[in-house]
């Protein structure tokens, strides 16, 4: 594969594969920031859309003087792949998450963050939680279901909205040792995160997966070209001299321009820096998504 030099860094001339997915987007808040956090990464963990499930991410947390209750909030988002049922597909799987990862860590509220005519009520998979004993009422200027528990009682905003967006949007970085793969990986995973409106559902990835598998009953494995432990022993490797570690970042997002602004953002981040002998992406030549973003068009 040709590559292109970039601000002194090699970096591959090709593209990332992304596709369509659906998603919503809410404000998580709790009493305090360890009850916020266990419940964020609770309702966010599991990326499992090759499955048809879901996946998530933190995309900020967010102040308490930012947020409806004045308590500190965790900017949540929760995909789906794109289908005719995908809003449906999505309502349960708010609904389990939300019930099992939210609604039973103390303090926690859930709020819509995001403003669309697409609609979820959350009465059936979250609401009647409280038994039949459940109430709709106004607070902050929110139309909230108040469902009561052990302790105290659980809010969450009635109506959540989803929209479409980009998922699969990708940064593969070929690194000299495990080490500096740690750092430099780090490095470009906190730059994305920065970028509003994307998440990155796997944080910084250890094993990228392939289309074609021998064992279709457990889902994707391991993309076995780009394994360097397998080099020298297969005869299709595509891991370069010098290169012992391949971390992959993904990210999806609510605009196909947020997700490019966040992979040159990850890129930018990390060039030049020691033990990054390349920068690629990930691509299963057409076969996954309709969105080819280019490298090298993001560096322009």
């Amino acid at each position: 594969m040709k590559t292109f030099r970039y601000r002194g860094t090699d970096i591959e001339d090709t593209y990332c594969e992304a596709f369509d997915g659906v998603y919503a987007r809410l404000l998580i808040t709790a009493a305090n920031k360890d009850l916020l956090k266990k419940a964020a990464n609770s309702f966010t963990a599991l990326p499992s859309t090759v499955f048809n499930k879901s996946e998530g991410g933190v995309e900020k947390w967010v102040p308490a003087s930012e947020t409806p209750d004045k308590l500190p909030g965790a900017l949540v988002q929760l995909w789906v792949n794109y289908s005719k049922k995908a809003g449906k597909i999505l309502e349960e799987e708010l609904g389990w998450r939300i019930r099992q990862g939210v609604l039973v860590v103390p303090t926690t509220r859930v709020y819509n963050a995001l403003s669309s005519e697409n609609r979820i009520d959350t009465m059936d998979k979250v609401g009647h939680c409280g038994d039949g004993y459940e109430t709709v009422e106004k607070r902050f200027h929110k139309e909230l279901i108040r469902i009561p528990i052990m302790m105290g009682d659980f809010y969450i905003e009635r109506f959540l909205g989803y929209a479409r967006g980009v998922m699969g949007g990708n940064l593969w970085f070929f690194c000299e040792s495990l080490e500096t793969s740690l750092s430099i990986s780090e490095t470009a995973l906190k730059a994305v995160k920065g970028v509003e409106g994307v998440i990155t559902p796997f944080d910084v990835c250890s094993a990228g997966s392939k289309v074609e598998t021998k064992y279709p009953e457990i889902g994707p494995t391991t993309n076995h070209p780009y394994c360097p432990s397998l080099k020298g022993r297969i005869r299709d490797s595509k891991v370069p001299d010098g290169v012992e570690s391949i971390p992959e970042i993904v990210i999806n997002g609510i605009s196909l321009e947020n997700v490019k602004k966040a992979m040159f953002t990850g890129i930018n981040s990390v060039v030049c820096q020691k033990g990054l002998i390349k920068i690629s992406a990930g691509n299963y030549g057409g076969k996954l998504g309709k969105y080819q973003i280019w490298l090298r068009d993001l560096v322009k």
